[in-house]
């Protein structure tokens, strides 16, 4: 798979005909982020489209969790850099608006923690499929900073805006049968079903008449495309948040393995 060969943090297999599997391979760190991974995570939605030999994508995480966002180091590079953050914008941009733009249907396999870009990556697919064990967690406020990334976006259209205020607002954790429940996710299956219920959706899709298939993701697609502006809106505020005082309690906070103290008045 030579396409894919200068890929560091992703791994790569095909579990069947035309079907390919990409998973985020930092298992001993639940599979969290540094930079140059998240830039991974972005482009490969754009190699996926052009490969002739590949019908669907799979994405999972290697080990016990999908992938825990953004490590510690890509957070502070943005906080302490503007370049850095002009650059995550538009990888923010990127990572989405790929997915969307993929003419091929992806599948996504959601077990343990995913949060951040993880999460983002496991809600963008065409058909995301959870673990009992899956921890959905949109984590940006938790950690000081606006709920950007797909969240304002697609969040309100899956599972309707008053859960999508509360989760996003609150950080609580979304379970694999909760998120089924609420319409967050396509389904849940026992976790040691997830990957074999994946590969079966992929392959039956890879099997499918590919251009209707794809003209139909595009179509459904418009929905996330009409919402652009408050994506687009909602990540900006994001990186506006790098500035504030917010985002460096909340970094301080997860380190030192506290509760947050943003008690001030605004």
């Amino acid at each position: 798979m030579k396409l894919y060969e200068n890929y560091q943090y992703l791994k790569f297999d095909r579990p069947s005909d035309r079907v390919l599997r990409i998973t985020i391979n930092r298992p001993e760190k639940l599979n969290s982020l540094p930079w140059e991974a998240h830039g991974e995570l972005s482009r490969v939605w754009l190699d996926v489209d052009k490969d002739k030999d590949t019908n669907v994508a799979i994405i999972c995480g290697a080990g016990k969790g999908f992938c825990a966002g953004g490590d510690f180091g890509m957070v502070e590079k943005i906080i302490n850099d503007y370049e850095m953050q002009a650059e995550a914008l538009r990888e923010f941009r990127d990572l989405c608006y790929n997915m969307i733009n993929c003419s091929k249907p992806i599948v996504s396999a959601i077990q343990g923690p995913a949060v951040g870009a993880g999460l983002a990556t496991a809600l963008m697919a065409d058909i995301s499929i959870a673990a009992k064990s899956a921890r959905l967690i949109d984590g940006h406020t938790r950690l000081g900073l606006a709920a950007g990334d797909h969240a304002a976006m697609i969040w309100p259209l899956l599972c309707g805006m008053a859960k999508a205020k509360y989760y996003l607002l609150t950080c609580e954790p979304v379970m694999g049968e909760e998120a089924e429940r609420i319409g967050l996710v396509s389904m849940c299956v026992p976790d040691e079903e997830l990957q074999a219920k994946a590969e079966e959706v992929a392959a039956r899709l890879a099997k499918g008449a590919q251009r209707p298939i794809r003209w139909s993701k595009y179509a459904l697609n418009n929905w996330f495309r009409m919402a652009g502006p408050i994506f687009d809106n909602s990540a900006t505020l994001e990186l506006l948040s790098f500035n504030g005082p917010e985002v460096k309690e909340g970094l301080a906070s997860l380190k030192e393995k506290r509760d947050p103290n943003f008690n001030y008045k605004v």
